[in-house]
């Protein structure tokens, strides 16, 4: 610890037991309307990340969206875990303005099926975010609109940001 700050606390260890984050409203109300879909929950630095299937992410975050206990999708990324599995996890990153909360919606997909629903019709700004996954990790977005190239040329070959993919590329 630093000498003279008191914003340096020691960290406390993530908290990952459903029954102790069940009274998070967020979480709550996820449990409340779909306790099968929820996967996990996870709370670090007071930051909420609750894993839900991949069949019912859209479903999860429509049924949020129509509480009104978010509003606004900030960000959706994606990590690669390989050779771990399950391969990929995306993160949706959400925030309700009114009441100053984030969450992240969080699911694991394998790297075999790495498909999930796009959740463009709920959000139109998704649009890019899932445009950009798909192109540099490979991710497919079922019922997306436009699903294309974004940031690479249409006859790329491979993803680069798989953690597989040659640094510099195939040749």
């Amino acid at each position: 610890m630093l000498k003279g700050r008191k914003d340096n606390v020691p960290l406390a260890p993530a908290v990952t037991d459903l029954e102790q984050l069940k009274d998070r409203p967020l979480l709550a109300a996820l449990l409340g309307w779909n306790k099968d879909a929820i996967q996990g929950a996870r709370l670090d630095r007071n930051e909420l990340s609750v894993y839900v299937a991949r069949e019912s992410i859209r479903p999860a975050i429509e049924f949020l969206t129509s509480q009104k206990l978010i509003n606004f999708l900030s960000d959706l990324t994606c990590a690669d875990y390989y050779p771990r599995g399950p391969r990929f996890e995306l993160a949706y990153h959400l925030l309700s303005m009114q009441r100053k909360e984030r969450v992240r919606l969080k699911v694991k997909l394998d790297g075999d099926d790495a498909s999930v629903e796009s959740i463009t019709s709920v959000w139109p700004s998704a649009n890019f975010f899932e445009r950009e996954l798909f192109d540099l990790f490979g991710i497919r977005f079922l019922g997306h609109p436009y699903l294309r190239r974004i940031m690479m040329p249409e006859d790329w070959e491979g993803h680069p940001l798989r953690r597989d993919y040659p640094v510099e590329g195939y040749r």
